[in-house]
């Protein structure tokens, strides 16, 4: 029944009607007493015309019914009708905000009544010529009260719906700007968390091929061990690095965070060839300028494509990394022999790659910058076959050493 307000309104509305109930009582002092209650009454009215509409509007409706009963004539206390009206269409519910127009209606035929009905009862009960023709003019004052009184609250009741439509407005606006919000940082989380996978699932399994080959020619082969360990230790390093960035990036809603490019993928290739994987590189067609949404693409889809390689694919065997440029854009393949099937295990499933984040988060790169990006077994290989446009008209970077590598 009453609405949530804050400290200052409730201030205000407590304080600006007490003073008008003090001047009013001042203004009647050594007058009619009888105005008294009808002043203090509408002041009730006023302090609840925010805080609870529906009390104010029965408050209002009380004392005016008391003043008709008691015959108070009117007075300027009774302007506060006004406000209530206004109150009852700008923050009540449906319910008051219907029941203050239909009292625009009522308030007015009571208006019409208490002032125009005893001179009609008067003259009624003269039946002389003069007593009609004064009766026809007294109908027509009353229609003329009735309808100044009836503009009179309707103005007030349509102010107040006025106002009631801008605070909707204002709340519908303040929704979709959270809700644009929520969006905004709710595509920022996945972006992070797409480039932690990336991050993270690489440099482990860089990490864990190296640990892998270390423990086993520890004994016979101390330098290679030394470098292995070296590799790791490099790679956890960048890392660690790149996961505080993200984190900071995740804590702070900051826009700078790891943005390889392509110039960055010799070092990748790098650290997958230390690794144990065997990486060819081809390069079709003229290089063209990308943006860098579209290398950030390009790198995101060659790491995880090489990553899940050297742990799911036969190492033995080289991957094949082309850059195939042509006028429009960057036709991208990974392929990557499968492992052959063994008595004991028998026919590995191809797809199954495909249940992970890796895979999903590749095509999502892709479909962000325009491009498509398709997965699969062909001919005892599994391939990842992406289409990047180029945008030449977005900022670029200078494609070198990443499809030289």
């Amino acid at each position: 029944m009453f609405r949530t307000l804050t400290a200052r309104q409730l201030a205000v509305d407590i304080s600006v009607p007490a003073l008008l109930v003090l001047f009013g009582v001042w203004i009647q002092y050594g007058g009619d007493a009888r105005a008294l209650p009808v002043i203090v009454g509408m002041g009730a009215a006023l302090v609840f015309c925010r805080l609870g509409p529906a009390l104010a509007l029965i408050i209002a409706w009380v004392v005016a019914l008391l003043q008709v009963i008691a015959d108070v004539p009117p007075h300027f206390s009774n302007l506060a009708i006004l406000v209530v009206l206004y109150a009852s269409s700008a923050y009540g519910s449906r319910t008051v905000r219907w029941a203050g127009f239909i009292s625009t209606f009522a308030g007015a035929a009571v208006i019409t009544l208490s002032v125009t009905l005893p001179e009609v009862l008067d003259q009624l009960v003269g039946r002389d010529l003069s007593a009609v023709f004064n009766l026809r003019s007294t109908v027509v004052g009353a229609g003329l009260v009735f309808i100044t009184s009836l503009v009179a609250f309707l103005l007030s009741w349509t102010m107040g719906l006025l106002w009631s439509t801008v605070l909707r407005s204002r709340a519908n606006r303040r929704a979709a700007v959270e809700a644009e919000q929520e969006v905004v940082a709710e595509q920022e989380r996945t972006r992070i968390a797409r480039d932690m996978h990336d991050v993270v699932a690489h440099s482990l399994a860089v990490v864990v091929a190296q640990a892998d080959g270390a423990r086993y020619i520890a004994s016979k082969d101390p330098k290679a061990t030394e470098a292995a360990l070296v590799t790791i230790s490099t790679t956890a390093r960048e890392a660690l690095a790149d996961v505080r960035l993200l984190l900071a990036q995740l804590r702070h809603a900051q826009s700078d965070g790891p943005q390889p490019t392509l110039v960055d993928l010799d070092r990748l290739f790098e650290q997958l060839r230390a690794a144990g994987l065997t990486i060819s590189s081809e390069v079709t067609g003229t290089p063209l300028a990308l943006g860098t949404s579209q290398q950030l693409a390009v790198y995101r889809i060659v790491q995880e494509s090489l990553t899940n390689a050297l742990r799911h694919a036969e190492t033995a065997e080289p991957v094949l990394v082309r850059f195939g440029w042509t006028p429009h854009g960057l036709d991208l393949l990974i392929s990557s022999a499968l492992k052959a099937p063994t008595g004991r295990t028998g026919a590995i499933k191809t797809g199954s790659a495909s249940a992970g984040h890796g895979l999903a988060g590749m095509t999502e790169r892709a479909l962000l910058v325009g491009g498509h990006l398709t997965t699969g077994p062909e001919t005892g290989r599994f391939e990842v076959h992406a289409w990047l446009p180029a945008h030449p008209l977005a900022p670029v970077e200078p494609v070198a050493a990443g499809a030289g590598a």
